[in-house]
């Protein structure tokens, strides 16, 4: 079946009008010139580690020289990026004969990320017991790209194990989420109570490798199924369909006029429904601002600093916080003042996603990772509010 002429027009589109259709918006070809498709630009980790500037190496206390230092390097980076976690624990469990690690090294040994897992193959999981990449390089990706490889190298040296647990503090839970973990435990209890270590205030998450995917290549997987998707939308699309004018609206016709909506040529086949129009009627009584604070909120969210603030603070994790915090705020919470229209106007909206920087900036020591997170957030956030022309 010759489908050329149906998808001619599609195969002009650029990824802005493919995404809008997509939705369900209607695109003019009249109106916006197609743009060519243009490749994504590579990560910098990707880059780092194609290009050698940064590796991965496998490492465990077997005692030779190279091992220790690297794992000395594993030992620092820990307790600098976890400063809940016990120093002299940290250590032990570094230098323990039966915990094994990843690194990420450059310059030489310098270790800016890094696992350590303890596995037991005989039961088919492993215990992430650390993880942690330098906050500097963070914004590179190196976290997700580290994940990956401990993934592949699970499966190249434990074939037959599937399933990772973790006990992760209530700022982390969210990026083990991103990373494949989730709370629904699906390994039997019996198989690993007693032998992981149980933290308190911590929640376990669990992951469970799929069979068919290829990590280190995830890239590329991601993008086949982009392709493929957007691909059935040009198949399907009829964009390129022009449909005559109403005659009820032609010149010389009586005014005053209507006509049912889905009367209309081509809107039904656009998948417009009248709750479309209560949804857009819905989000205009909230005021003209809400449209703009979504997104702003959504940009923040998004953030790979961002996991830190995204809800309240635990007070089971953290005993004395709402003691020194006498004004908490998180994303979570500016999130339900949008939907419930607590914010008058657009200030106010700023004005509590700065409180949630102040308040980590009042409660955590000047070093630590959340307030180097909090000002690079704050910066973000003076960068979204500038593009649009926010005071």
């Amino acid at each position: 079946m010759n489908l050329e002429a149906k998808v001619k027009f599609e195969e002009k589109m650029d990824d802005r009008q493919l995404s809008r259709l997509a939705t369900g918006v209607t695109v003019d070809s009249g109106v916006t010139a197609p743009t060519p498709v243009t490749a994504r630009p590579e990560k910098a980790v990707y880059v780092e580690l194609r290009q050698g500037l940064i590796q991965i190496a496998a490492v465990e206390n077997d005692r030779q020289p190279r091992s220790l230092i690297i794992l000395t390097g594993l030992k620092t980076l820990f307790q600098k990026q976890l400063p809940k976690m016990p120093r002299e624990y940290i250590t032990r469990l570094v230098y323990d004969s039966n915990s094994k690690s990843l690194a990420i090294i450059k310059h030489g040994y310098k270790v800016v990320g890094g696992i350590c897992y303890r596995p037991f193959p005989q039961r088919g999981f492993a215990e992430i017991v650390f993880f942690a990449t330098a906050s500097v390089d963070q914004v590179k990706g190196y976290g997700s790209m580290l994940m990956n490889h401990f993934k592949a190298h699970i499966r190249r040296t434990y074939p037959n194990m599937m399933h990772f647990l973790t006990y992760a503090d209530n700022y982390a839970v969210g990026y083990f989420r991103k990373q494949g973990f989730s709370k629904d435990i699906t390994l039997d209890r019996s198989i690993w109570a007693g032998y992981i270590k149980d933290y308190e205030g911590g929640t376990i998450v669990q992951c469970k490798m799929l069979p068919k995917v290829d990590y280190l290549n995830t890239q590329e997987l991601i993008a086949q199924q982009r392709e493929a998707i957007l691909t059935k939308i040009r198949q399907m699309s009829k964009s390129h369909i022009v449909h005559p004018g109403l005659p009820q609206f032609q010149p010389g016709m009586p005014e005053g006029v209507s006509i049912d909506p889905q009367d209309v040529p081509g809107l039904r086949e656009t998948g417009w429904t009248p709750s479309m129009q209560a949804e857009a009627q819905m989000t205009s009584s909230k005021g003209p601002q809400y449209a703009v604070m979504r997104r702003i909120l959504a940009d923040l969210q998004a953030h790979p600093q961002a996991w830190a603030f995204l809800q309240p603070v635990n007070p089971e994790d953290v005993a004395d916080y709402y003691s020194v915090i006498k004004h908490p705020m998180d994303f979570h919470t500016m999130e339900h003042k949008i939907e419930t229209s607590q914010y008058a106007n657009l200030e106010s909206f700023i004005s509590d996603a700065k409180l949630v920087f102040h308040n980590c900036r009042s409660y955590n020591p000047e070093a630590s990772i959340y307030v180097k997170n909090a000002n690079k957030l704050e910066k973000y956030l003076k960068d979204l509010t500038d593009k649009l022309d926010i005071d």
